[in-house]
């Protein structure tokens, strides 16, 4: 078998017969269905009913019905008498990874915009057609799932006509799971999208634009090369490492890995070279032969993260386990930032940067399915920056901006002359009832309107300038409920603005609780630490003495809860008698609690934290 497999000449397909594309679409607009039938008609996979989503390898991707990485695969097909080779990159199309959708254009000259024919234009299509506009790129517009009977294809080529500029007679009409006019797509690519602009005769260049990580061949790089040609036994040489290595194979996705002779300028495919680390293969490095230096490509703009949260293992002992699991992980995962951390209720730890929400759980949920880890989260919290006026701060922190992500290093207002908060720019597009509804949830999360545009009689675009740790928790889930599910949402980053910031402390019994603490805007603080105090009231077991459960903002007390005490029922042995005995009892009991109450010590339990700190409370 493998002898067969070794015989496919790349040499045969110059770079005029290449055509480099990515499909982008809204989440659950049939990208991956489309990518299965085009695999189907090329020959690359066989015509059979288990062919569903076959570009979404990951366990997470399959429950969830989700694209979670883009993956590659390379085409074979003959029109009008020349061979072509096409690499598709399948891209998710949740906004939690557009960072992968930016990376899988860079290595592209064209694209398939798909629009569903029954739901029209959402968020994610505006924010992915600006992406593939931005860079250049050819778009070819596919309205799919037009089996559907609700579906009206001329709203939505009217819909594409008025946002996106783009004539209504080039939009091309298919069903995806019928496999009807697929063919026609085929034929658009290979007419609209030019050849990448490289030649085999220059140096080599290569692009990482993604990587994995196999346990017995270490690191596989997905490379888009952008001159040259590259074949077993060549020494290459990373421009971002310095680090040399010997290729050991190459060879194109046809989805599975199958090895060629070489690879030339144009192509996309894969390379072992023997890179034994995580971290050498780093995505949007160039490659480059050993003795022929080149200009680095311009690499990627590295992913910002958004939210932050804590992990930590939930026994100490797995420490280790953990974090090479971590490190594997972020290797397929490169927009994930990692720093050490450690808590003194929940032990060493590290605070993870996450692109979102989803993306979040999504990696939460890898580290338990592929490397059987179990996991705690804290809540998630976002970088906030502040602008330091003393000059003794500035001087041992060395510049007169800090970020903050630990509440812990929140600094005193005195010696602060304004806080900075993150904001968004989020896209909102609804069916217009539900406008209404939707602007006072977008008032109440402190949202400006920037702008509102009605696409067609009955589909509305919002803008809004959010403050990020507004929307970071459940903002997504309000918004569903609210418009039955109809409405979508995207945001992009849109830098920071000045925010009336305080930090607020839980105490217990007087005494701070470092882990409870949190940066918090001065209008929401009274709610949440409201909140919060009744959550710990739950949490925690009662004790023999009296706990005061209370928030702070300073020194001034803002919400308390007391958890009552056990108490002995000592005035059980008195019936009858004189009611000043009774007295003298129960003033005893109550100097006794007292005086337990100044020695005892609180100890909040660890599920307690836990509990008070995951995300949603268990109501």
């Amino acid at each position: 078998m493998s002898v067969q497999l070794e015989k496919i000449d790349m040499s045969t397909y110059p770079v005029e017969s290449i055509r480099n594309f990515s499909i982008i679409a809204h989440v659950d607009h049939g990208k991956s269905t489309l990518a299965d039938r085009l695999l189907e008609i090329t020959g690359t996979i066989s015509k059979t009913d288990c062919n569903k989503q076959v570009l979404d390898k990951l366990q997470v991707e399959r429950e969830r019905g989700i694209t979670v990485k883009a993956q590659t695969a390379s085409l074979f097909y003959s029109h009008e008498g020349i061979n072509y080779l096409l690499n598709l990159i399948d891209t998710p199309g949740h906004v939690d990874f557009s960072y992968e959708v930016s990376r899988s254009l860079s290595a592209c000259q064209g694209v398939i915009l798909v629009v569903d024919a029954n739901e029209g234009i959402q968020a994610q299509t505006v924010a992915n057609f600006y992406l593939a506009f931005e860079a250049q790129l050819s778009i070819i517009p596919v309205i799919n799932k037009i089996d559907l009977k609700n579906a009206d294809p001329e709203r939505v080529e009217k819909q594409i006509e008025k946002l996106f500029d783009i004539p209504t007679d080039e939009c091309i009409r298919i069903s995806a799971k019928q496999g009807t006019n697929v063919e026609t797509v085929l034929q658009k690519v290979i007419e609209k999208i030019p050849p990448p602009r490289c030649n085999t005769a220059d140096p080599l260049k290569a692009l990482v634009f993604d990587s994995t990580f196999d346990h017995y061949r270490g690191v596989i790089a997905n490379v888009a090369l952008f001159g040259g040609e590259i074949a077993k036994g060549h020494k290459i040489m990373s421009a971002h490492t310095k680090k040399r290595y010997e290729v050991n194979e190459v060879g194109i996705l046809t989805p599975n890995e199958q090895p060629t002779h070489k690879l030339y300028a144009g192509q996309v495919g894969y390379l072992i070279a023997g890179m034994k680390e995580v971290t050498e293969a780093q995505i949007g490095d160039t490659l480059f032969l050993y003795k022929q230096p080149v200009e680095p490509l311009p690499g990627f703009k590295s992913a910002k993260p958004m939210v932050f949260a804590g992990m930590y293992p939930v026994d100490q002992t797995e420490y280790n386990n953990l974090k090479s699991a971590l490190e594997r992980l972020t290797l397929n995962d490169s927009s994930v930032t990692v720093h050490r951390d450690s808590s003194l209720a929940l032990g060493a730890g590290w605070r993870l940067g996450f692109l979102g929400l989803l993306h979040m759980e999504v990696f939460n949920q890898r580290l338990e399915q592929e490397y059987n880890m179990s996991v705690i989260l804290t809540a998630p919290t976002v970088p906030y920056k502040a602008i330091l006026s003393s000059a003794k701060l500035i001087k041992e922190h060395g510049k007169d901006q800090i970020t903050i992500i630990n509440p812990a290093q929140f600094p005193d207002k005195l010696s602060v002359s304004e806080y900075l908060e993150p904001t968004v720019l989020g896209t909102i597009v609804t069916p217009h009832e539900y406008i209404g509804k939707i602007i006072t949830l977008c008032q109440d999360r402190r949202a400006v309107q920037k702008d509102m545009l009605y696409i067609d009689e009955n589909r509305v675009m919002l803008k809004y300038l959010f403050p990020l740790n507004e929307i970071v928790v459940d903002f997504y889930d309000a918004l569903k409920s609210l418009s039955s599910g109809y409405a979508s949402f995207d945001y992009e980053d849109a830098g920071y603005q000045s925010a009336d910031l305080i930090k607020m402390d839980i105490l217990l019994n007087g005494n701070p609780v470092e882990e409870l603490a949190t940066i918090i805007h001065s209008d929401k603080a009274y709610a949440a630490g409201k909140l919060l105090c009744e959550r710990l009231k739950e949490t925690i077991p009662r004790q023999l003495f009296e706990i005061a459960i209370q928030a702070a903002i300073g020194k001034k007390i803002i919400a308390r809860e007391t958890l009552k005490a056990y108490r002995k029922n000592v005035v059980a042995k008195c019936y009858g008698g004189d009611i000043t005995r009774r007295m003298k009892l129960l003033k005893r009991q109550a100097e006794g609690k007292r005086l337990m109450r100044k020695i005892g010590n609180v100890e909040v339990p660890r599920d307690a934290f836990i509990r008070v700190l995951k995300r949603e409370p268990d109501k």
